[in-house]
């Protein structure tokens, strides 16, 4: 893929900032209460503490791994637990208020992996816990909290500055964001895990540390794979020989394909039409898949698998979007849910392969989403947003699948 340098850096730059929640414009309450949780901008990681059974839980544990979200952490200082309270508008405006529930002791653990947010001046983030982790942290896995423990722990991912280098350039920052999520990932399952199946979720440059991670820890693990109760990988270009299910990024997971199948993959990028030749998402070997390794633009496609219709087939999607970025006259609740404001179908065009979402009617007043960031990277920036009451559901339904298989 061949980027003009200048305008790749301006929208590197404008992604970091989107991400932390599709541009909200001020930073969220975390947890059931009002209150924030407690971050540094400078020195040591945080270390806020809180209780559960059996003693306080640290942000930092003894192998040394920050945790942005993990059980024991209080609601009021943990993003993934932020309150799933929302209101759910129709197209004709009419307005229901769902509390929803958002709870750790679940039998099944999520493990989480945020997008690009990091605007520090380096390559490589540090791990200090600040506002962007926050923010994606509620923005894309608090909602997944009601039906798994999510795990998410901080790593030294490529900032805005190093990926306006080039998706596939500074191949250093992508081995030491590589390595620090390792960490995070042998510590969980070593320390934390004790047997449970796992759920994993990643959006973007979190999607692509995934493959990664899937490809040389899960993939060929025959005993981790039984435990694998789905991957959520958005904005990452997974992909597979044409017109297979398998191969290509994962030898033996799969992308789904049924609503009754747990142990695959879901990925797709969204887009409203056709992304352009050089899009950076739906098209093998350019782009994102740049970040984890992936050349090669004959032969593959990228997987797309509608969170809506498993097995395929245009749906409606259930949207849910942070009031911050969704402002809705009299809504209160931290959430805002658009049930059927878009309809979604995967559609393939030469070697492009997407999620192509379209409004559901042309009447309907709701608010609309945009290109933030321009053609090339389509509805990158509202890629889970999207299909968010989908996803959680998809995952409830896996986990059903999974234990009466076991």
């Amino acid at each position: 893929m061949k980027t003009s340098r200048g305008l790749f850096s301006a929208t590197a730059i404008c992604l970091a900032a989107a991400l932390v929640c599709a541009g909200c414009g001020s930073h969220v309450s975390v947890g059931t209460t009002t209150s924030s949780p407690t971050t540094t901008t400078s020195g040591p990681a945080t270390t806020t503490s809180s209780t559960q059974p059996g003693g306080p839980v640290s942000r930092v544990d003894a192998a040394g791994t920050v945790w942005l979200c993990r059980p024991g952490i209080a609601a009021s200082s943990n993003p993934c637990l932020y309150n799933p309270s929302s209101t759910s508008v129709s197209a004709s405006g009419a307005k229901t208020v769902n509390a929803g529930s958002a709870s750790v002791g679940k039998p099944v653990d999520c493990f989480y992996v945020y997008p690009t947010v990091s605007t520090q001046p380096r390559a490589n983030a540090n791990l200090r816990i600040q506002k962007t982790e926050l923010d994606a942290a509620v923005a894309q896995a608090s909602r997944f909290s009601s039906v798994c423990n999510v795990w998410a722990p901080m790593y030294r991912q490529r900032t805005a500055s190093s990926i306006a280098s080039g998706l596939g350039a500074d191949k250093a920052a992508a081995a030491i964001a590589y390595a620090s999520l390792v960490h995070g990932w042998d510590d969980y399952l070593s320390h934390y895990n004790d047997g449970r199946p796992i759920v994993f979720i990643g959006h973007s440059q979190g999607a692509a540390i995934l493959i990664q991670l899937l490809r040389s820890q899960v993939d060929p693990n025959p005993a981790l794979r039984k435990r694998l109760v789905s991957a959520i990988i958005l904005g990452g270009n997974v992909d597979v020989p044409v017109g297979k299910l398998v191969g290509g990024s994962f030898q033996h997971i799969p992308a789904c394909s049924s609503e009754h199948e747990y142990g695959c993959v879901i990925a797709y990028s969204s887009f409203p039409s056709e992304p352009p030749a050089n899009s950076l998402f739906g098209r093998p070997g350019q782009g994102v898949s740049l970040q984890w390794g992936e050349t090669a633009t004959t032969g593959l496609q990228v997987v797309c698998v509608n969170p809506a219709a498993l097995s395929g087939g245009a749906a409606d999607l259930d949207s849910y979007f942070l009031t911050l970025t969704s402002p809705t006259p009299g809504v209160t609740t931290g959430w805002v849910e658009y049930p059927g404001r878009y309809r979604a179908q995967c559609e393939t065009a030469g070697d492009a392969a997407w999620l192509n979402v379209v409004p559901a009617s042309a009447s309907d007043v709701r608010p609309a989403i945009s290109e933030t960031l321009g053609p090339t990277w389509g509805y990158h920036v509202d890629d889970v947003s999207l299909a968010l009451g989908d996803l959680v559901r998809d995952v409830a339904e896996m986990e059903l699948a999974y234990s009466a298989a076991q």
